[in-house]
């Protein structure tokens, strides 16, 4: 109960500081389904809600915030840092990619693009950090960013979620974690990853957070090396059933939401989505499915929308 409190607190929190973002019931996909248009939230992804959740509940020093991401976690703590009046400084990994990177340098925050990988980026967030005395923002594996993450769900419920199964994209756990934490088992939550990065389904077969290699079109976002103890935690006690999905279909879930309903996502927003595309999770007849479309930080490129 804990967990649904702090959310709650987190709701009230950062009101007025993000988006209510739209639901669109659609049959475009082969069934009837409730979709979660989270993509269109400030930076163009869920993100903003931990952020905004963490500096305002937090004391932030002079020195500022320092957070690692992918790209779309350091665009919300960088806007909400921006938003606040805190100095901000963000460390993404060189394929973080042009749309996400410009998106920071937008806010003004400083800006270290790090060779490697997320975990590259995580490595020198933390040295600044303990050189600086500025506060480190972790992007999943926090109780602020979960419960910050988590008033995705609380909302959507608000709005009259009809669902008996929710899809959600996986990548560090922060947004599977605030949803697994405001359900508290009352909806089966299917994870969602792809199949060269994914560290929840690895660490469930291992029976612990294990270090797994990272890859493909969705490892800008979806790219943690290992899952969030957070999300582990919660996502074992709660049975999480978790399903994988390939490249090829995260691509065919994208270019297929731009055609039904021209939502130009990113390859980790339309990763839930394609797993019910794809096969890779199929519903029981009758069961009632929503999907969470979680991050639209892509430079509009016509080959890949139109085609």
């Amino acid at each position: 109960m804990q967990w649904q409190d702090d959310i709650k607190a987190a709701e009230a929190r950062i009101t007025g500081h993000i988006v209510e973002t739209p639901v669109l019931r659609s049959a475009a996909f082969g069934r009837d389904i409730a979709l979660k248009l989270e993509q269109m939230q400030h930076t163009g992804s869920f993100k903003c809600r931990g952020a905004f959740n963490t500096l305002l509940a937090a004391d932030v020093p002079e020195a500022g915030v320092v957070a690692a991401s992918g790209g779309n976690h350091g665009a919300a703590v960088a806007f909400a840092a921006s938003q606040l009046g805190h100095r901000a400084r963000i460390f993404v990994p060189e394929i973080a990619g042009p749309a996400k990177i410009g998106l920071i340098q937008r806010t003004g925050a400083e800006l270290t693009v790090v060779p490697g990988e997320y975990a590259n980026a995580l490595e020198l967030a933390e040295r600044e950090a303990s050189e600086s005395g500025a506060m480190q923002i972790h992007a999943y594996d926090a109780p602020l960013t979960v419960s910050g993450q988590g008033t995705v769900m609380s909302e959507w419920e608000r709005q009259g979620l009809d669902a008996d199964t929710v899809l959600i994209a996986v990548g560090g756990g922060g947004l599977i974690a605030g949803a697994l934490a405001w359900l508290g088992g009352r909806r089966k939550v299917v994870a969602v990853e792809p199949m060269t990065s994914c560290a929840l389904h690895a660490a469930l077969e291992a029976g612990a957070p294990v270090d797994v290699a990272v890859s493909g079109e969705a490892a800008n976002a979806l790219g943690a090396r290992r899952i969030g103890r957070i999300c582990f935690d919660l996502a074992k006690d709660g049975g999480v059933e978790s399903v994988r999905v390939p490249d090829g279909a995260i691509i065919e879930a994208q270019k297929a939401l731009w055609h039904a309903h021209r939502q130009l996502v990113e390859p980790a927003g339309s990763t839930a989505l394609a797993a019910l595309m794809s096969g890779a999770y199929v519903p029981a007849p009758g069961e009632r499915v929503a999907v969470l479309v979680c991050g639209g930080n892509i430079a509009p490129e016509p080959e890949i929308a139109l085609r």
